[in-house]
């Protein structure tokens, strides 16, 4: 016959170990392989999106920019004059004439990967044209390796 004691308003058996089955071990395991399967995958490309993200939010920075730059000097750096005019006024002609004390931008940051933004003005997407060759750093890159272009960020 078994003895049961009182404890915490539940009766438990004397007799019973406190141990889990192995199916409720083998459930556990289970449920956490398939939380792994469809958290993992997206933890892995977290760090690419992330670095993508912030190349976007730069290069709007830089348009943002580039926009009050001609309003004030009436036309757009040139390639030769580079992003670096929105930061301290260039010395190579056309010099603008009405320049914001300060710049535009307090410096020209790299892209996320380390590299420099290549800036293009005229270019054949318009009147300017920024890019971030991405994690490979040169051109050509496809898929989570493919360029950030201005002309087709929304």
């Amino acid at each position: 016959m078994c003895k049961y004691v009182k404890y915490s308003n539940k009766f438990k058996s004397l007799n019973s170990n406190g141990g889990f089955t192995l199916i409720e071990l083998l459930i556990v395991l289970v449920i956490i392989a398939i939380l792994a399967t469809i958290i993992v995958p997206r933890i892995m490309f977290a760090p690419h999106k992330a670095k993508e993200t912030a190349a976007v939010v730069q290069i709007k920075n830089f348009e943002t920019a580039l926009a009050l730059y001609k309003l004030q000097s009436g036309n757009y750096p040139t390639t030769a004059q580079g992003l670096e005019a929105l930061a301290k006024k260039p010395d190579i002609p056309p010099i603008p004439k009405h320049y914001q004390k300060g710049g535009y931008l307090s410096h020209i940051p790299d892209d996320p990967w380390g590299n420099k933004y290549i800036y293009i003005s005229p270019s054949k997407h318009g009147a300017y044209a920024i890019i971030s060759y991405g994690p490979t750093g040169a051109p050509g890159g496809k898929g989570k390796d493919a360029p950030i272009e201005s002309w087709k960020i929304k």
